[in-house]
């Protein structure tokens, strides 16, 4: 018998989580259980060095809908997330942090908000974060209104993973030649029918967070570079504004010198070699930052590579050369990634033009972004 294709995939990135796991899977297991609907879990293990993997293990014994993806070694949240998005095999993927900060209810609303008014992004937006530090909340606040700024307001404010893809949306996305896409950026970009739902945002159930303030700056700065080029606008007037006080300066030692009044003055010319100095080395290392991901691109490096998916057949056939660079490029001796059954020619299904919705023939085409 021919297996059924899920109706939603929910993706977990996961990085040494085995104290929340237990409570991930009870209360994911009862709302999606509650769907009446096929679905798969697609939890990405991203290199955890704790009991995470015995405890995922154990999971799917009880749970033949989770499916388990193992990385190679720790890639980070942005690249474990865009295996999990590019594996997974519903007609819409949902993608979702194993701290239950983010409630897993609210999945549900999501699907029936892209269902109703036939949309292909819904976002999870944080209405309350009382829940997060001071620190937290000021950080995030000006990180979203940095970025809206940059990248324009069709980023939604307080929006981070927690969101509703439709199929077409992510072929969209494997489409894309980045090789460390900001998914928070990357998916409004793309243009695609979206829609927010608002939500409380919780404490997180159990653990300690992965995120530090190191990889939030990493974070901040990988949005901005990936997305604008005005930091080395910045650079240039800073540069302009450093020739500008120059020359006044200038100005100011001749009229100086012609009045006979020079005065050997070691201050301003201290603190004149201070701000060249630091203007051009801001300038140097802004310069730095944008080639050194003009490097990383020219290297091709994969930005993950999968060890190992329980949810591919052991019997399938892996062809020569398999993982392309830009869906993340597993490594050669891997399994192939899925082909989604919607795109299969011949499968005599119908299914709506790019969202995996009744209506269209398969193979017809994502919808042009509205």
């Amino acid at each position: 018998m021919t297996r059924r294709e899920p109706t939603l995939s929910v993706v977990v990135p996961i990085f040494n989580e085995e104290s929340v796991l237990p409570l991930l899977v009870q209360r994911l297991r009862a709302v999606l259980d509650g769907l009446g609907e096929p679905y798969e879990v697609v939890a990405v293990d991203d290199g955890s060095t704790d009991a995470t993997p015995a405890v995922l293990a154990g999971a799917r014994r009880s749970w033949p809908q989770l499916r388990i993806i193992r990385l190679r070694r720790n890639s980070g949240h942005q690249a474990a997330l865009t295996a999990g998005l590019f594996r997974a095999r519903g007609d819409y993927v949902a993608s979702i942090d194993a701290d239950l900060q983010d409630p897993p209810e609210v999945l549900v609303e999501m699907l029936l908000r892209a269902r109703a008014d036939d949309l292909d992004i819904v976002y999870g937006v944080r209405s309350d974060r009382s829940s997060d530090s001071v620190f937290k909340r000021s950080t995030a606040g000006l990180y979203y209104r940095l970025v809206r700024r940059l990248v324009g307001t069709g980023v939604p404010a307080q929006a981070g993973d927690f969101r509703l893809l439709s199929r077409a949306t992510v072929e969209a996305l494997r489409e894309l030649p980045e090789r460390r896409p900001v998914l928070r950026l990357v998916v409004p970009w793309l243009g695609f029918p979206s829609a927010e739902v608002p939500y409380v945002r919780q404490q997180r159930a159990a653990g300690s967070t992965k995120y530090s303030l190191s990889r939030m700056l990493r974070l901040a700065t990988d949005s901005i570079t990936s997305f604008s080029a005005a930091p080395l606008r910045v650079a240039t007037w800073l540069g302009a504004g450093g020739m500008v006080l120059c020359l006044a300066m200038l100005v100011f030692a001749v009229v100086a010198y012609l009045r006979d009044s020079t005065v050997a003055g070691w201050a301003s010319l201290y603190v004149a070699v201070l701000f060249l100095g630091a203007v051009q080395l801001l300038c140097l290392g802004l310069l730095g930052e944008y080639i050194g991901r003009i490097y990383v691109a020219v290297q091709g490096r994969p930005s993950y590579h999968i060890g190992s998916d329980t949810g591919e057949s052991p019997d399938a056939p892996v062809p020569a050369g398999a993982g392309d660079p830009r869906d993340g490029a597993e490594s050669r001796e891997g399994p192939p990634a899925p082909v989604p059954a919607a795109a299969a020619p011949g499968d005599g299904r119908l299914v709506r033009a790019g969202s995996g919705k009744p209506g269209a023939r398969a193979g017809s085409g994502a919808r042009t972004p509205r």
